[in-house]
């Protein structure tokens, strides 16, 4: 059976994991975290913000653990 995940707690969940990275290691990971939330949630439709957001956070961190 397919547990389904309210798109609200996943993005969190996303997010702190990003904001968490310390190392270019752990952005690796939550670079396959995003790209996996992103294919779980296409279908949904008009979630473009929320891949802008993890993004730009990806963007942050990485710059930040150089």
């Amino acid at each position: 059976m397919l547990n389904h995940h309210p798109i609200g707690n996943s993005f969190d969940k996303t997010l702190k994991v990003i904001q968490s990275c310390t190392t270019e290691k752990h952005l690796e990971s939550a670079l396959k975290m995003v790209n996996n939330f992103k294919i779980l949630y296409k279908k949904v439709g008009s979630v473009s913000f929320l891949y802008y957001k993890l993004d730009k956070e990806l963007a942050k961190q990485r710059r930040l653990c150089r």
